[in-house]
């Protein structure tokens, strides 16, 4: 897919990736490009200046990237700066070396970290200001990741109850040995859990009272920060967080272009709410489903992912579409008869979003492009 200032980006979207184990991508490949590199330095050096004085500690994002040195959980701080340098550094790319205007998108949207990124290139904050709250909140979210788990619930047969998932976290949670809740909606059947201590696994022992006989749990080994779940509220993170934001400049203009939070899975950003959507941003689930619903409700055809190796957004958009192809047994839209509809009965949690969210077929022919591995591929040519 070639991009270029003609090109009709009216039903494009733009979608930002958030933390994850691995956060470099292939940054130093396009550090290595003569025509990128001047950019991707100002920023490294930028956010690593921001997050050196957040934190207190001396920070060098450029010779991490050059060394291939993966930021751990200890460096969660740098791991943040890094991403978001990344990311706006790859779209000062597109725009400043190949002449794509960001502004001409239909919407944005960023999954966690993600969204702070999103809502600051779309003019309503500076993101090196911007990203100094999470900095800031950095270190608490690293002592409150110690003892934290991730859940994975998934079903692969009925669509899992949210409110009933909800009943579950909040009884084992009364018991007052952790706090266990729901970090992110990705898909009607598929939840993201964040448990303390041994909370996940005693949601594992009694979920069967409550959810669909087919549910399972599955456990990541690694430890996660607890944002988007009340857990951080342990450390007082969304109040001292939410102070801080009452200050930062800018927050009085519409995002250009409108961004989709994942907080109400709505365009709900205009001149003045940024601040208080940004509150609940800290320590409620992450509503992915509901932004790729609207997306494919109004009519995007193509989704940027930006930033180092994303995960998350473009897994869920190809599992969605792995769904919809294998339960219609088909490859074009023509095939999208009655008879093929039938066939998502062997998904019941599908199905029963059919026809009524008719938009959901679309998915497999969104385009989806790697930002990354564009611009490594349309890289300037050295005259």
């Amino acid at each position: 897919m070639a991009l270029s200032r003609k090109v009709d980006l009216s039903n494009t979207a733009l979608a930002f990736r958030g933390y994850n184990a691995t956060n470099l991508g292939r940054t130093a490949e396009l550090l290595a490009i003569d025509a990128y590199h001047g950019i991707l330095e100002e920023e490294l050096l930028r956010f690593a200046d921001v997050c050196s004085e957040v934190t207190g500690r001396p920070v060098n994002l450029m010779d991490r990237v050059k060394s291939l040195k993966e930021p751990s959980l200890e460096n969660y701080a740098e791991a943040i700066s890094l991403i978001a340098a990344v990311e706006v550094a790859q779209l000062r790319l597109l725009h400043e070396v190949h002449d794509v205007d960001i502004a001409r998108v239909g919407l944005s949207f960023g999954y966690s970290l993600g969204e702070l990124v999103s809502i600051s290139c779309a003019g309503v904050f500076d993101p090196a200001e911007m990203i100094r709250v999470p900095l800031a909140m950095a270190a608490d979210a690293v002592a409150l990741a110690a003892d934290v788990t991730m859940g994975v619930l998934f079903s692969r047969g009925p669509k899992i109850n949210q409110a009933d998932v909800e009943r579950l976290c909040h009884q084992i949670t009364a018991d007052g040995d952790g706090t266990i809740a729901i970090s992110a909606m990705l898909s009607p059947n598929t939840f993201l859990l964040l448990g303390q201590r041994d909370t996940t696994a005693r949601f594992k022992d009694t979920m069967r009272e409550l959810l669909p006989y087919r549910a399972q749990l599955r456990t990541n080994d690694m430890r996660w920060p607890p944002l988007h779940t009340p857990i951080v509220r342990q450390r007082q993170i969304p109040d001292r967080a939410a102070v801080m934001m009452e200050t930062l400049d800018g927050g009085f203009l519409p995002p250009n272009p409108p961004v989709l939070s994942l907080v109400t899975g709505k365009l709900s950003y205009n001149d003045h709410s940024a601040r208080e959507i940004l509150r609940q941003w800290i320590d409620q689930p992450q509503r992915l489903w509901d932004a790729i619903d609207y997306c494919l409700d109004k009519g995007i055809e193509r989704v940027i992912h930006i930033g180092p190796e994303p995960n998350v957004i473009p897994a869920t958009f190809h599992r969605l579409s792995e769904n919809i192809l294998e339960q219609t047994n088909c490859n074009s839209l023509s095939c999208y008869g009655l008879k093929a509809v039938s066939h998502l009965a062997r998904r019941p949690w599908l199905s029963g979003m059919l026809p009524g969210r008719a938009n959901l077929l679309r998915a497999p022919y969104v385009e989806h492009i790697i930002l990354e591995d564009w611009l490594l591929e349309n890289a300037p040519v050295p005259v």
